[in-house]
Parts: structure tokens; sequence; C-alpha cells
């Protein structure tokens, strides 16, 4: 049996956990110009790993997904859950999404904020989790609306 288990990420784990995002981005087919527009927002850094909770799932000893929690004043957002393609479908994220709520919960909040890719809604309703709003935004000239959601926990 393949060794795995959720580890808090170091700081030096920025590169692979940038990987596993822009992988996990392009699993939903955006196109390559939309992905170089986003590379900013998709890139991990150092000093971001050091100042929110990131949380690395090890498949052996791999990397394969992450996620990250991030308070803002008194909310908590997911602020990203990202699966390398080959590991989706094994219920990673499920397993993740529980970890966050359940962090999120040790840290005294009472909702998890979620602003979702409008491809992962389905997930985190299937989560539990409910859309409250949405965010509108441009990505090369198109129109985007990204779901707001949050899950009482």
């Amino acid at each position: 049996m393949i060794n795995s288990s959720i580890i808090r990420a170091l700081p030096e784990q920025a590169d692979i956990l940038t990987h596993i995002t822009i992988a996990s981005k392009r699993y939903w087919n955006y196109p390559e110009r939309w992905m170089q527009i986003w590379l900013p927002l998709l890139t991990m850094s150092p000093a971001y790993i050091s100042e929110n909770e990131v949380w690395v799932k090890i498949f052996g000893d791999k990397p394969v997904a992450y996620y990250s929690l991030q308070q803002a004043g008194s909310e908590l957002w997911l602020d990203n859950l990202w699966i390398l393609p080959e590991f989706i479908g094994r219920g990673i994220g499920k397993e993740l999404f529980l970890h966050a709520v359940e962090r999120s919960r040790q840290c005294d909040g009472t909702i998890l904020k979620i602003e979702a890719d409008p491809n992962a809604e389905p997930f985190y309703e299937k989560m539990g989790a409910q859309r409250v709003g949405e965010h509108h935004s441009e990505a090369d000239g198109h129109s985007r609306i990204l779901p707001i959601m949050e899950i009482k926990i």
C-alpha cells in the first residue's frame, strides 16, 4: 500500500504547488492565452505559504494536491484547492475539503467562503456549499462569472 498523508506545506514547496495549480487549471481546457494572463494569480510564493494555512496531500513521496485557507478580517476563505489531473476522481478533493472544514473549525470559523472556478461549482455543491453571490471578471475580453459559495462549519 502506498503511503498517503496531508501535511503542512513548506515555503520551499512553492514551485511544486505552482506546478499543481497550473496543471489543475489546464484540466478545464482554458485557452492558453487565458492561462498566460492568469499565471501571476496561479503562482504560489514562499511568502504566501508562510503567511497562510497551506496543506499538501502527499501520495507516496509526491505532492499531488493542496489547499489553502486565508483569513480576511473575520472571514475564512478556501483560497486554493488544486489536484494534479491524474489524481482527479480518487476522492482527494473531498478529503482535502473536509480537512479544510476541520481546520476552519479549529480557527474558530463558522462559515467557509469560496470563490470557485465555474467548473468546480458542482463539486462544492456536493460538499454542501451553497452559492451566495458571484464575482464578475474578464479574461482576454471574455466575461466570466465566478460563483461565490459558502458552507456553514
